[in-house]
């Protein structure tokens, strides 16, 4: 990773430079002026998915999941305690794959959840079903090395 790598912002999408000893200092967009990260996962959309995975210079966690499926409610707390504690390092995002068909298509999505780790627009590693919080950090930790 640079030393000052582009973080998109989940406000108004504006592809930021940010130093890296300044991630941990809440860092704020330079154009909306809102903070870069929530300690929250990002509600991703068809164009927002593009312009978060594939500029961002951090890995994107998304977490492709659906309204009506079971296991996707139940692992929501999860991802979102999972972001509090990967943030600012790694983006969090989620992806309804109901609402964005096209994008659940071409990752060939076919169960949910399924989580998949991205670095400069290109899948790391995915993983499908539910986890708690713990495994989540600790499964993206050790693939984004």
């Amino acid at each position: 990773m640079t030393e000052a790598p582009h973080i998109v912002c989940p406000h108004c999408h504006t592809t930021n430079r940010v130093q890296l000893a300044d991630l941990g200092n809440a860092p704020d967009c330079g154009k909306c002026h809102q903070p870069l990260f929530a300690g929250a996962p990002l509600e991703l959309d068809g164009n927002s998915f593009d312009r978060h995975v594939g500029r961002s210079q951090i890995p994107v966690l998304v977490d492709f999941w659906a309204p009506w499926c079971g296991p996707c409610l139940q692992m929501a707390p999860a991802f979102a305690q999972a972001a509090r504690e990967l943030e600012p390092h790694v983006r969090v995002a989620k992806l309804n794959t109901e609402a964005q068909q096209a994008i659940a298509a071409r990752y060939a999505i076919r169960s949910i959840p399924t989580m998949i780790l991205f670095r400069q627009g290109g899948e790391v590693v995915r993983i499908s079903g539910a986890l708690g919080a713990a495994d989540i950090v600790r499964w993206v930790r050790t693939a984004a090395g």
